[in-house]
């Protein structure tokens, strides 16, 4: 599987920046209308690498959020929701368009949801994709906690044992060790701010602009429908049988039709 830019010939393979970080980025497919591509904890832009497709009629930006992929590594007490979304906000900037469409993957759809917290003005819609919700009662000694247990001596072993439960059926082994690799090769201070960064109480975001929200969710889901629609009732909700929490890598044609199916909607 090879990323957007060896499929398409990209616009831009560059970097932008926040708070002195190097950000990375990648866009592919042409013209205003644009979508960007949020990858989740621990991942990397090539967890899109089967949506080279939706390239042909979009411009699609995949970005390395700080700490993952070929980004700059923040410290730990770094990271924050905040600050990707202020990473996505640099990359957006930097490539001159103004109003667009974000899809988060798993941590990816609190990135976004943050970003269109933080930047309505340019969010059109959102596509969560086997997205985490925002969380009941969250707490800073339960983030630390929850995010200290990634790295350390053991920090390896919890890593492995939260992938193990990211499969199902529709899990090839190649996708199994794409995603292994991936996720096993983020620095220890991405595996312990990342994780923190979401579970805090700052990372949970339910405060967004009214804009249309489509949710394509694995067979068996991150998040079931009631408790998605129950925080975003606009969000139109669809499931992928057989599917595990890298769907659009296991199901990519019909993840594409679906996403496909939804930006047609939207006015850019």
């Amino acid at each position: 599987m090879k990323i957007l830019s060896l499929l398409l010939v990209p616009l831009a393979l560059s970097a932008a920046s926040v708070d002195g970080l190097k950000i990375h980025y990648t866009s592919a497919g042409s013209g205003a209308r644009t979508v960007f591509l949020i990858h989740g904890y621990t991942c990397d832009e090539t967890s899109w690498s089967e949506q080279a497709p939706v390239a042909k009629q979009y411009r699609v930006v995949t970005v390395d959020l700080p700490g993952h992929g070929k980004s700059d590594v923040p410290k730990v007490e770094q990271f924050s929701m905040d600050l990707f979304a202020r990473a996505i906000e640099a990359v957006r900037t930097e490539i001159g368009v103004n109003r667009v469409v974000l899809a988060g993957h798993s941590m990816g759809t609190p990135v976004v949801l943050k970003y269109a917290h933080n930047y309505p003005e340019h969010t059109i819609a959102l596509v969560f994709v086997d997205g985490l919700m925002p969380t009941a009662n969250p707490s800073e000694a339960s983030a630390k906690q929850q995010g200290q247990a990634m790295g350390g001596p053991d920090g390896r072993k919890g890593r492995e044992a939260m992938l193990g439960a990211f499969f199902n059926t529709a899990s090839t082994p190649a996708i199994q060790a794409k995603v292994k690799t991936m996720m096993l090769s983020a620095p220890e201070a991405t595996a312990v701010g990342a994780m923190i960064a979401t579970r805090e109480p700052a990372g949970q975001t339910t405060e967004i602009p009214n804009v249309p929200i489509l949710g394509v969710y694995a067979g068996r889901p991150l998040a079931a429908k009631e408790i998605v629609q129950s925080r975003f009732p606009q969000t139109e909700y669809v499931q992928i049988p057989g599917t595990g929490h890298f769907l659009m890598m296991e199901e990519p044609a019909k993840f594409n039709e679906l996403l496909l199916g939804f930006l047609a909607k939207q006015k850019f």
